[in-house]
């Protein structure tokens, strides 16, 4: 064999072994960024229970004192209590959704690592074809 197809082969086997660690690498990036927001779901499951419990907690209380107060859940006292869970409520769904973004923002994170990959391994390969090309002009 001559030098020049010597040359080609290790550097068609050299842009492989590269392509193939870029493929890795962008796999790997999407799988830990898919971890994190499989994890990020569960903390804002558990983050949910902690803040409904809180709010159960907070109404049960207020019950309480109201009854022992002698107040009736009629009139402004149970006004007050539906205005409460109401805005409880409306806080409780702003932070899901902040936490489903949060979760969505981590999946695109992880598509986009592994088309990088993709397009590097893809860019080592042409680049490695062209190089081959020159030589054998």
């Amino acid at each position: 064999m001559d030098p020049f197809t010597i040359f080609a082969l290790i550097s068609a086997a050299s842009a492989g072994v590269g392509a193939r660690a870029q493929y890795v690498a962008g796999k790997t990036q999407e799988i830990e960024l898919k971890r994190q927001a499989e994890e990020e779901k569960l903390a804002a499951q558990s983050r949910e229970i902690e803040r409904r419990q809180q709010l159960n907690r907070a109404l049960a209380a207020n019950i309480a004192a109201q009854t022992q107060a002698g107040i009736t859940g009629e009139g402004t006292p149970a006004s007050i209590a539906l205005a409460s869970a109401k805005e409880a409520g409306l806080s409780e769904a702003t932070i899901s959704l902040s936490d489903r973004l949060r979760q969505a923002q981590l999946r695109r994170q992880a598509a986009a690592a592994k088309q990088t990959g993709y397009l590097q391994a893809g860019s080592t390969l042409l680049s490695a074809g062209a190089q081959a090309a020159q030589l054998k002009v």
